[in-house]
């Protein structure tokens, strides 16, 4: 009996990664187990109900119409699997497994990363699996535990999400930048200067800044360089490059030992939210709960400038 569950459970488990993924590779890579391991799961699992779930071409997997409607109920028998063995570990309030977490690239390495050493050294039984993308990723497609956003966190009503502290950032320089082009008393005389953006897919990204009542707008320059990574920027601005927009906990330690110098010609957006957020599935998981409340602990009292 107990064998007949488990191999329907890994049949169920299977088809629902291979729909999630798109693929049997893919599925298996999620899995940790072969490919040929995930169809025949699945194979065994359509024999099992005498139905066709999956149409398989050389290139894609695509729900049958009856196949569709056992997703939608595999999707909550496993719903109700996980919320379960939550609910167990929240009471035994054991802090283990694996957990799974994606962060910024430059706000996760310098900010994140020493709270999440802080938090393994205090329970040896937690695994941290951890990434790191610039790009909004999907938590339930990619099989996320728990993601940190920077700005708008975004609304789905499958996640859960905790303010866990505030940016803000400022319009600044090199002073040997300044002292050679000058410093601009104004929006206008930015044209006389060379600007620096960070680009996200390929874009620039606009400053933000205060408007009229308080209200956050975009201030859109015209860069003559764009980076894409955070530290990097932050680098070029040191070294001269140009005038940039910084968060302050990324250009903290270089104004305070006088590597770079607040350009005051526009009033910065304040308070923007960093968010953790996580499934509503893993609510109640002591793995979760560790960490964000770590987090919460270390980024909440003061708006991140870099140090604690």
């Amino acid at each position: 009996m107990s064998l007949n569950i488990h191999s329907h459970l890994q049949g169920i488990s299977a088809f629902v990664h291979a729909v999630e993924t798109g693929s049997f590779t893919a599925a298996a890579a999620r899995m940790g187990v072969s490919k040929s391991a995930t169809g025949k799961s699945v194979a065994r699992l359509e024999e099992r109900l005498g139905i066709r779930l999956l149409d398989r071409t050389t290139r894609s997997l695509n729900l049958t119409a009856e196949g569709q409607a056992y997703y939608q109920s595999c999707l909550k028998v496993l719903e109700e699997l996980n919320a379960a063995e939550t609910l167990l570990a929240s009471q035994k309030r054991v802090v283990s497994g694996t957990l799974r977490i994606n962060l910024p690239i430059s706000f996760g390495r310098l900010c994140v990363m020493p709270v999440l050493k802080e938090v393994a050294d205090r329970n040896p039984d937690l695994n941290l699996d951890i990434s790191f993308t610039d790009r909004q990723v999907d938590l339930v497609e990619e099989g996320i535990d728990l993601v940190v956003r920077l700005g708008d966190p975004g609304g789905h009503a499958s996640l859960i999400g905790r303010r866990i502290g505030t940016q803000r950032s400022i319009i600044c320089a090199a002073p040997a930048y300044l002292d050679r082009r000058g410093r601009p008393a104004s929006v206008e005389e930015l044209v006389n200067h060379d600007c620096l953006a960070f680009a996200k897919d390929g874009r620039p990204l606009p400053w933000a800044v205060c408007g009229p009542g308080g209200t956050v707008r975009p201030f859109v320059i015209q860069p003559r360089h764009t980076i894409s990574h955070g530290e990097a920027l932050r680098d070029a601005t040191v070294n001269g490059l140009g005038i940039a927009y910084l968060s302050t906990w990324l250009a903290a330690d270089d104004l305070r030992g006088e590597r770079l110098e607040v350009v005051p010609i526009l009033p910065p957006a304040e308070d923007v939210p960093i968010t953790a957020l996580w499934p509503r599935s893993r609510d109640l998981a002591p793995k979760v709960r560790v960490v964000v409340d770590a987090l919460v602990e270390a980024f909440m009292p003061t708006h991140l400038t870099g140090s604690k």
